[in-house]
């Protein structure tokens, strides 16, 4: 089955509305004030497809794009789609009532992370842009999956170009500080140092308990974090570019 987007969504970029029965009604009246980046982490389209609208596994996005640039509709804006699982951001505990949730055709690490297609990520610019100018989403609410989930998701991974929505104003983004070789905080560091970085990310939005203890969940988080945010080097070590780069993010944030 396919059809028109809902009115008022970005139905002139969408080329396939092809619904799945995964969704339900945003808890509590929500308007949707967050915008989450997946990728599929599947061999192919199709299997993402096939899944996203198999009401046995109960998952699914509002959007997909696959790697030419093609534009799939699932789920209405409007309605909760299942695609953030276990998740927060922000004291928000029920990210699928307040988001809206993109997939990226990308077989993910599980694949070989290959890079993603010019017309892929030029599709998710335009899909993006609409999104975010329909519901007044601000650039710090423009996540990836890996933000909200850092225990158990790493998509959309390192290789997605986040520097690129930045420049057509989607997404909070700094230009991260190069990485260093000196290591300044690691798994098993306990300390002042430690609970300060703690306290930042945390302030950013990221899930995460001042212990001053450089325990599993505060690597799991600064792995996500420089996923996101400082790619060059993904390691879950904290060196001055890290620091740096989280700084000038906390700095710039309106408010």
């Amino acid at each position: 089955m396919s059809g028109r987007p809902p009115d008022g969504e970005p139905g002139a970029i969408v080329s396939r509305f092809v619904p799945s029965p995964n969704h339900g009604e945003r808890r509590g009246g929500r308007r949707p004030d967050l915008l989450l980046l997946h990728y599929t982490g599947m061999p192919t389209a199709e299997m993402a497809l096939q899944r996203l609208r198999d009401p046995a596994a109960e998952v699914s996005a509002h959007y997909v794009v696959l790697e030419d640039g093609t534009v799939v509709q699932l789920v209405p804006e409007d309605r909760r789609a299942h695609h953030a699982g276990v998740s927060y951001w922000a004291g928000e505990t029920d990210i699928n009532s307040c988001s809206i949730g993109i997939e990226i055709v990308n077989p993910g690490h599980e694949g070989g992370l290959p890079p993603y297609p010019e017309e892929q990520i030029t599709s998710v610019i335009e899909l993006c842009r609409a999104i975010v100018d329909h519901w007044g989403i601000v650039p710090e609410r423009v996540l990836a999956h890996s933000d909200v989930a850092p225990s158990r998701k790493e998509d959309p991974g390192e290789l997605f170009p986040w520097d690129r929505l930045a420049e057509a104003g989607i997404g909070h983004w700094v230009a991260p500080q190069p990485p260093t070789g000196e290591v300044m905080l690691q798994p098993g560091d306990t300390g002042p140092e430690v609970e300060a970085l703690q306290d930042a990310l945390a302030f950013y939005g990221y899930s995460l308990q001042a212990s001053g203890t450089y325990d599993e969940p505060t690597r799991q988080v600064v792995t996500a974090f420089q996923r996101h945010f400082r790619p060059a080097r993904v390691d879950g070590v904290v060196d001055s570019s890290t620091l740096a780069t989280l700084r000038n993010l906390i700095a710039s944030r309106p408010g």
